[in-house]
């Protein structure tokens, strides 16, 4: 799988060691930045790992901040992506089956390292069921694209 990684400052650590577990797993890794730990502003990487997963130059993303907060309100800012921010298995595997969220955010100074491996290895690992959930994914996708319905 290609995927797009990204973070701020806050979450570089995580990042890199995400980066590194990936490639290791056999994943294509396209790195948005940031490159190191001086203060950067987080909007940027978010966007940039969210155009990449919408213009489908990668088939997933994965975005980190302290919190994750931040991260994945500026990469669900871009048209067609579903980031959601996990801190557990179980979202991180209903994300997938329910919402086709197709970017992650993890908060590095929130779960451990060994829990953020987990939730990436549950949430990339996990298919979307669709059946009555497609139908709520098109539901977004026409409101966010000005199709919904009175």
């Amino acid at each position: 799988m290609k995927i797009s990684i990204g973070s701020d400052h806050g979450g570089f650590a995580l990042k890199e060691a995400l980066k590194e577990h990936l490639l290791s797993l056999g994943h294509e890794v396209i790195d948005c930045g940031c490159f190191g730990t001086v203060s950067v502003d987080y909007p940027a990487f978010g966007f940039a790992v969210a155009e990449m997963v919408r213009d489908g130059l990668t088939d997933r993303g994965i975005v980190v901040c302290t919190t994750g907060i931040g991260m994945s309100i500026s990469a669900n800012k871009v048209r067609g992506i579903r980031c959601a921010l996990c801190s557990d298995l179980l979202s991180a595997e209903l994300t997938r089956k329910h919402n086709d969220s197709n970017v992650l955010a993890l908060g590095a100074g929130i779960i451990p390292l060994s829990l953020a491996l987990e939730i990436t290895d549950v949430w990339l690992s996990t298919e979307f069921e669709g059946g009555r959930h497609a139908r709520r994914i098109q539901a977004i996708t026409d409101y966010e694209t000005g199709k919904e319905q009175a």
